[in-house]
């Protein structure tokens, strides 16, 4: 078994900080939706074939799971890609 990280925890934001934030956050669920969809999380399973529909719609829930995982803490990227962005905008 894995260690859990021993990570400080995040800082308020300020409420200027608030659209980089939600930005960095957005970046993180798309990064994390990819990598799931490359787990092969979403296919269409062939023992029940839902058709195009479950296609299309699976998209949506790998992007709903992803979220929540940035929403329960994510990896830690949305705030690297915070301080990045934050820095570059007080640079």
């Amino acid at each position: 078994m894995i260690p859990p990280l021993d990570l400080p925890p995040p800082r308020p934001p300020h409420q200027t900080d608030k659209p980089l934030l939600e930005a960095a956050r957005a970046l993180e669920t798309q990064f994390l939706a990819e990598m799931l969809k490359a787990a092969g999380l979403g296919k269409t399973s062939s023992e029940f074939g839902g058709g195009v529909g479950e296609d299309q719609f699976g998209s949506f829930l790998v992007t709903e799971q992803a979220r929540a995982m940035v929403d329960a803490g994510g990896i830690g990227l949305a705030e690297s890609l915070f301080d990045a962005l934050k820095d570059q905008q007080d640079g």
